[in-house]
């Protein structure tokens, strides 16, 4: 009798315990984003999301960002392996060109994420269309990076009795003063091909043709680079040499000199892209603003105060991570932690971007003074022209880098070096 109480009460006991382990709510099921993420443990990029990454797992212990960080050739490397064998993540480092754009386009792995964009806290204003439609592939670290851009002395050019040119003809007229003091003009790391197309024809040419989008109808067979425009454009290098605007032994100058020359004031004026801000000496960087070229002769008005302009790269979710809504909206909550305000500022503070894209955005006092004259010229040039060699490849382009070379030495004819360029482009 005492052995069948002690078993009804055992089975009692152990079905009250099946009951209770029933009713005990089921753990939370956490969503992994598997992601590419670019950077190393060497460099800020890398550094930066390891503890971005961490913090956020720490506050949303439901998603797991499962990454491969890489870094510079790796990364590309890897993308394209990633995608050739189907094992495609659901976010990844992009961009909108045809280094950082190209391999998710032919993998059909770019979708628009404007449906899912958060307007109250991006300025859609500041993020360029990235697709045929408007469509917006990810969210870029900061606006667009301006590639082509006029550092000005301001101390040196009022103190020679100048202002900001809003002309080319502004320029022309203050050679004499700088031939005088024995300082050059306009200053541009000329040995360096690249700076001649990335930071100087690229906006010319959209200039003198009125068309922001010329280059890329260029490399579609839509224009061609013997166009007369194009021919145009290449003569304004031999016209600002003939002038006295650039200094006829230009194609001698490297980057550090260039930097060099305007930092120790043996120039009025500085060609190169945004980047080289901070490389800027003091005390000439606190006196330094950036500008958009002025008018070029022969420009078109819809044209006026334009720069070329490469998307910045960032992050966004590929297609095979939007099919799942789960996956998606985790990886959108990471991507806006990532650029919250707090890490945005910091990315300004580092000269990683140009300027946010957040809205309402308030430059911090703390940031240095050509940085604020970054973000003002980053707000204020809403007119975005193609980089050139950002759709021009290859031979082409190193034809028409040295062939820039070699009309600023008067080795070569604008023409010469259009039909060089158009030859091996179609070729």
């Amino acid at each position: 009798m005492t052995f069948k109480r002690i078993a009804v009460a055992l089975v009692a006991v152990l079905a009250l315990g099946a009951l209770m382990l029933g009713c005990k709510p089921k753990a939370t099921e956490q969503v992994v984003v598997r992601a590419m993420a670019y950077g190393d443990n060497s460099n800020s990029e890398g550094v930066n999301w390891v503890r971005i990454v961490e913090e956020f797992e720490k506050e949303n212990p439901d998603i797991k960002i499962d990454y491969e960080l890489l870094y510079d050739e790796a990364y590309h490397q890897k993308v394209q392996a990633r995608l050739a064998s189907g094992d495609i993540p659901h976010m990844a480092y992009q961009g909108a060109d045809a280094r950082w754009g190209a391999p998710w386009k032919e993998a059909n792995q770019q979708v628009d994420h404007r449906p899912w964009i958060d307007t109250a806290k991006y300025d859609l204003s500041l993020i360029p269309p990235m697709g045929p439609n408007g469509e917006i592939y990810q969210i870029p670290l900061g606006t667009s990076n301006i590639t082509t851009v006029l550092f000005m002395n301001k101390k040196l050019v009022e103190s020679m009795g100048f202002g900001a040119p809003k002309t080319y003809e502004d320029l022309v007229a203050m050679v004499p003063a700088a031939k005088a003091k024995g300082i050059d003009v306009i200053s541009i790391d000329g040995a360096d091909g690249w700076a001649w197309g990335s930071c100087f024809m690229s906006a010319v040419i959209a200039r003198l043709s009125g068309d922001a989008n010329w280059v890329s109808k260029a490399v579609a067979g839509r224009n061609s680079f013997t166009d007369p425009v194009f021919i145009e454009s290449l003569s304004i290098i031999d016209r600002m040499i003939k002038d006295g605007v650039l200094n006829k032994n230009a194609v001698m100058v490297d980057y550090g000199a260039n930097i060099s020359n305007f930092s120790n004031e043996k120039a009025m004026f500085m060609i190169q892209g945004q980047w080289v801000a901070g490389s800027i000496e003091q005390p000439v960087q606190d006196d330094t603003v950036l500008m958009a070229f002025p008018k070029f002769p022969g420009e078109k008005d819809n044209m006026t105060g334009s720069v070329a302009a490469a998307i910045q790269v960032g992050y966004g979710v590929t297609r095979a991570g939007a099919r799942d809504d789960k996956v998606r909206a985790a990886a959108l909550k990471f991507i806006d932690y990532f650029y919250s305000y707090e890490e945005t500022t910091q990315r300004l503070l580092d000269g990683a971007i140009v300027a946010p894209i957040l809205k309402g955005y308030k430059i911090p006092a703390e940031l240095p003074k050509v940085n604020v004259s970054k973000v003002e010229l980053a707000q204020r040039a809403t007119i975005q022209t193609d980089v050139i060699d950002a759709f021009l490849g290859g031979a082409a382009n190193d034809a028409l880098n040295a062939g820039m070379q070699k009309i600023a030495a008067g080795q070569a004819t604008p023409r010469q070096v259009a039909e060089e360029v158009e030859k091996l482009l179609r070729n």
